[in-house]
């Protein structure tokens, strides 16, 4: 009997150190663009860096869940998430109500403004309706930036691109006015030797939240509100814990994050 008994004992001890260890190794997919310089991008040697990046895997740590990622075409990246590609999307995606039909979202991870990126020989002075009249401005399709774009500037035509590397090109090669984008991307374009043709000429104002959302936010399959609370939870420590700071300052010189919400 006492046999009996430590093997059954041995046996239960075993399921429940494997349980623990399948526990811990629970991995959360996270899909990204990696063409968003510097939030997320794709190195030539097939790495995923980036804001996002780092900040998806200090979410994951704080939530003791294993990641991996995924990297995914921006206009078919909510069908990705809605298909099972991945769990969850780290994107630099701003929390709108046109996708908030779709997607649901966490509160927001940082919060940065639009901006006008123009020639440095351009004659245009500002960046308002009438001072872009006329004018070829491109700007990334299915994001916040195209929908400000297309509903602001009705009187100049609009370029859509399938990312920033895209319009940044088209502009650095004279076959467009202008840009608009976030403007930390932009900013860390100009820097480059890739930028050094241009300069930001403003930003738009006012930059609607009806449009522009409270920020960028991940998004997870609709009705999956655990996750949502777990990531949730996980972003307010990173932030009280400093990790937030540490990731900020590796990429940036002022907090992303915006006005507390």
């Amino acid at each position: 009997m006492r046999i009996a008994l430590r093997i059954a004992l041995a046996a239960s001890a075993a399921l429940l150190t494997l349980g623990v260890a399948q526990a811990q190794e629970k991995t959360l997919r996270i899909g990204t663009e990696g063409a968003y310089p510097p939030f997320n991008n794709l190195t030539s040697d097939g790495q995923l860096v980036g804001f996002d990046i780092d900040i998806a895997k200090a979410l994951c740590d704080e939530m003791k869940v294993k990641c991996t990622f995924v990297a995914q075409d921006w206009d078919g990246i909510i069908p990705a998430l809605q298909a099972g590609k991945f769990d969850a999307i780290v994107a630099s995606m701003s929390i709108t109500p046109e996708r908030q039909e779709k997607v649901d979202f966490t509160h927001k991870y940082y919060n940065t403004p639009s901006a006008i990126a123009v020639p440095k020989d351009s004659p245009l002075k500002g960046v308002t309706k009438e001072d872009l009249a006329g004018k070829n401005i491109g700007v990334a399709t299915t994001t916040t930036h195209y929908n400000y774009a297309s509903k602001t500037y009705t009187d100049s035509t609009i370029k859509g691109y399938p990312s920033s590397p895209e319009e940044q090109a088209d502009l650095a090669n004279g076959r467009l006015d202008a840009i608009e984008d976030d403007i930390v991307v932009l900013q860390q374009w100009l820097d480059s030797p890739d930028g050094a043709c241009c300069k930001i000429l403003g930003q738009p104002s006012p930059q609607p939240v009806e449009i522009f959302g409270p920020g960028a936010g991940i998004a997870v399959r609709k009705g999956e509100t655990d996750l949502v609370n777990q990531l949730n939870n996980a972003i307010d420590a990173i932030r009280k814990n400093g990790k937030y700071k540490e990731i900020n300052d590796k990429y940036f010189k002022f907090d992303v994050y915006g006005a507390e919400s």
